[in-house]
């Protein structure tokens, strides 16, 4: 044994030459995708490593403390395309600092304090693209050096300094600028000589965004003769009296789109009345976009009478709850109301529109009078209209009709059928309540309709000819109706085209042999969750292009017939959750199951249902040699299944947990096809939908999640999704912590399962997200959760740009780990223990 003193002795002159390492020689990047894309966020990095190959082309350097970039300093990345380099606490760009990136097309610099940048300071970037410098301090545009980037696209200096919107002179040396973000920073007054570079060189594709800034005064003819695409003034007056001189200063502007209004939360302007916007009247807009006005002039069609000749109208979260009517005088192509809070359907007359939203106005309940000759795409869903007569071009007001959605409505009912909308390609009922469709040819008229979704609207089909005239047909959605007697009968007639058929959630019992007698081109049929008893080899014979037939999920016992011999040979079938019937009587049945095994989904999951002494056995266990068994035996075969079902049961009262322990083994060794596996309730849905996916899946790199809504397999226990498809093909486990979530049984149960997964796989590791403060009452309840989260580190969500930036970037640091390890870098990195200095 080593004496204390001797062991002491050896181990800290040992923690003490580890300490003086360098980060950047232990500790190396991530390589993303091998030679191509490096991960070397929050590394404590103070120069690059020497380890990235010269043919990288994605490189993340954010949140290393590089403090200056030096002349060169990135020559040896000739490929280089995209270089992030945000909170890096840059204060110095030397000349020439990116001499060499020929292929760079994005540069980040978000949240580094610059102080000293070099007139050279961007040479040589001759294919940039995108330049992002929010949050820089950047004071003035004057000094930002950018007039040799003449393929610069889109330039980001929000968050910044910047009080003069005075363009300089280099803008006319950048023929390609598209897209200038000015948004949050200190911009008060605009005047003429401002804009002097855009007269000598008109953009005409040039996207300005000057929201959040605090601007009082635009001289007026500032903007005179200048053409824009778009230009977005959004929370930027702090009342109605700036809001109208500042629009009389943007006289003489032509802008292919204009975006006024506030944000949800940056609300100022008390009131737009007639005396506002009139001033728009000395502006040619081509689309108009207003949102989140508070309050509006009561007459809101005399309010926008300078904008009758707009070709688009957005209206987005207003208050017009008192608009009666708007009807001729407007010369509109587009109308979007959408979250107006509307009580009563307005009067829309409109002789031009082609194109009409109204949206998410759940206090609408009623249809008005509609006048659009020219309408081609006509979007009411999510209102709680409810139609008493429907539908024909009388109650639309309109025969150009393309596109009609009355999805997520009250109840309409059928009184016509279609009669002058002949051209619809495009409808769209689901989750509506559909009356009197089975009293006549509702569809009969439309022989272009190339998409229809009645799921969910509450029919009972009785009626044979209720798809009759569907001739062009290519995808039919029903889920969730009934039919008479529980039968599917022959009602596809001459829908030779279809494609895509969904019978999901019908209650039905039974097909007859001449459903699907029309429809030779059908792939995809969808039978789950009815209540079929038998596998009719018959009802699909002349599917003849049929790819995926789901049957799961019902109560399926056997075939109708003795063989099997007509279904394609490339056809995958899911027959999981049934009764399969594991007697003589079905033997052949049973064997076709054997031998058809690689064309059946999950196959090993099919289970006997009877006999009650061979339930749960696998399917595939079954043996045709014991239908001929000797009664002098047969005792020992009953006495064998007992003990099998004692075994049965006991797999059964343990199944998760071994699970787990089968799933562990079997994927420990193997790569997963997941980078992490989301819990969370699904009341926090739209957060990890438009947070969490799109940061994560859509970023650079991409990490790949699994959520239960888009990647569990259909037919197949939420249980069973959960280990197989979450745990064992995820590396990570990403926990979303709300009140929601502590309150959700199902949410405790995954929680719960991924600390067995965690207990038993070594390399697995499960991140904590807390989107809200929560109730340590509440947390207490679940005492393990409440441990964990006292003692480990953990995210928490912070809804500010900075604390939203530190979040996504700990968390991918987080998911990185194991993810792929150069081992070049690593042997590279070990020999490199040079000093850092202060510039790369």
């Amino acid at each position: 044994m080593i004496p204390p003193r001797s062991l002491a002795g050896t181990l800290i002159p040992a923690m003490a030459f580890l300490s003086c390492l360098r980060p950047e020689s232990w500790e190396p990047c991530v390589e993303v995708e091998p030679n191509v894309t490096y991960q070397c966020m929050e590394l404590n990095l103070s120069k690059i490593p020497n380890s990235i190959p010269s043919s990288a082309k994605n490189l993340d350097l954010s949140f290393n403390p590089l403090k200056c970039i030096d002349s060169h300093s990135f020559s040896s990345f000739p490929e280089l395309e995209v270089l992030d380099l945000s909170r890096c606490e840059i204060q110095t760009i030397e000349d020439d600092a990116y001499e060499g990136l020929h292929n760079l097309s994005t540069l980040i610099l978000t949240g580094n304090p610059i102080q000293s940048l070099g007139t050279g300071a961007f040479h040589g970037l001759s294919s940039l693209r995108t330049l992002v410098a929010v949050e820089t301090k950047l004071a003035s545009l004057g000094n930002f050096p950018i007039e040799h980037l003449t393929s610069l696209e889109k330039l980001n200096v929000a968050h910044n300094l910047i009080h003069s919107f005075k363009l300089p002179e280099y803008f006319s040396n950048l023929p390609n600028l598209k897209h200038l973000d000015l948004s949050s920073n200190e911009i008060q007054n605009i005047f003429n000589m401002d804009l002097e570079a855009l007269h000598k060189m008109p953009l005409l594709n040039l996207s300005l965004d000057l929201s959040l800034n605090p601007i009082d005064f635009i001289q007026p003819g500032a903007f005179k003769e200048i053409r824009l695409h778009e230009l977005t003034l959004r929370s930027n007056f702090h009342n109605k009296s700036a809001m109208k001189t500042c629009i009389q200063g943007l006289a003489g502007l032509e802008v292919h789109r204009l975006v006024l209004g506030e944000f949800k939360n940056e609300r100022n302007v008390e009131m737009v009345d007639k005396s506002v916007l009139e001033e728009l009247c000395n502006l040619t807009i081509e689309e108009f976009q207003l949102a989140y006005i508070d309050n509006l002039a009561r007459d809101v069609t005399d309010l926008l009478s300078c904008l009758a000749n707009v070709s688009a109208m957005s209206l987005v979260s207003l208050n017009l709850n008192r608009v009666e009517e708007i009807s001729t005088g407007f010369n509109w192509q587009s109308l979007e109301l959408v979250k107006c809070q509307f009580k009563q359907f307005p009067k829309i007359v409109l002789p031009s529109l082609k194109r009409f939203t109204c949206i998410a106005n759940k206090d609408l309940d009623s249809f008005g009078e509609l006048k659009a000759p020219r309408l081609e795409h006509l979007d009411l869903s999510g209102n709680d209209l409810s139609f008493k007569s429907c539908c024909s071009h009388y109650h639309f007001g309109t025969t150009s009709l393309k596109y009609l959605d009355l999805s997520f409505n009250g109840a309409i009912t059928m009184t016509a059928n279609f009669m002058g909308l002949e051209q619809l390609e495009y409808l769209d009922f689901q989750y509506s309540t559909l009356n009197r469709i089975n009293e006549f040819s509702v569809f009969l008229s439309l022989s272009k309709l190339h998409y229809l979704d009645i799921s969910y609207t509450k029919i009972q089909v009785a009626f044979h000819g209720i798809f009759n005239g569907l001739v062009s047909l290519q995808i039919l959605k029903m889920a969730g109706n009934s039919f008479e007697d529980n039968l599917l009968p022959d009602i596809f007639t001459n829908m030779r085209n279809l494609t895509y058929l969904d019978l999901s959630k019908c209650q039905l019992e039974q097909v007859s042999e001449k459903a699907f007698d029309a429809l030779p081109e059908l792939k995809f049929l969808n039978m789950s969750h009815n209540n079929l008893f038998l596998l009719d080899e018959l009802a699909y014979k002349p599917l003849y292009s049929l790819e995926i037939l789901d049957c799961s999920f019902n109560s399926i016992k056997s075939s109708r017939g003795q063989e099997l011999q007509h279904f394609p040979s490339n056809l995958t079938i899911n027959l999981t959750q049934n009764v399969l019937a594991c007697t003589c009587e079905h033997q052949h049945f049973l064997q076709w199951i054997k031998d058809q095994r690689r064309s059946l989904v999950e196959v090993e999951k099919l289970v006997c249902a009877t006999p009650s002494d061979l339930q749960g056995l696998p399917a595939l266990s079954f043996r045709n040699d014991t239908c001929q068994i000797k009664k002098t035996i047969i005792g020992v075969s009953v006495l064998s299944a007992l003990v099998v079902s004692v075994i049965v049961f006991l797999v059964y009262k343990f199944y998760f947990h071994l699970m787990l322990f089968a799933g562990c083994k079997k994927y420990g060794r193997g790569e997963s096809t997941y980078d992490a596996f989301v819990i969370y309730s699904s009341q926090d849905e739209d957060w990890v939908r438009n947070e969490l996916v799109k940061n994560l899946e859509e970023g650079v790199p991409p990490f790949q999640l699994c959520l239960h809504y888009r990647d569990f397999i259909p037919g197949v226990a939420i249980a069973a999704n959960i280990i197989q498809e979450g745990f064992h093909k995820s590396r990570k486990v990403i926990v979303v912590v709300s009140q929601h979530f502590i309150q959700s049984r199902w949410c405790i149960f995954e929680y719960e399962i991924a600390q067995t997964w965690q207990f038993l796989s070594s390399h697995a590791g499960i991140i904590f997200i807390v989107l809200q403060k929560v109730e340590k009452s509440l947390l207490r309840k679940q005492v393990e959760l409440y441990r964990l989260l006292s003692r480990n580190t953990y995210l928490e969500w912070e809804d500010s740009i900075l604390g939203r930036h530190i979040f996504w970037r700990r968390l991918r640091k987080a998911l990185m780990d194991g993810k792929l390890w150069s081992p070049e870098a690593t042997a590279d990195a070990g020999n490199n223990q040079q000093e850092a200095t202060t510039c790369i």
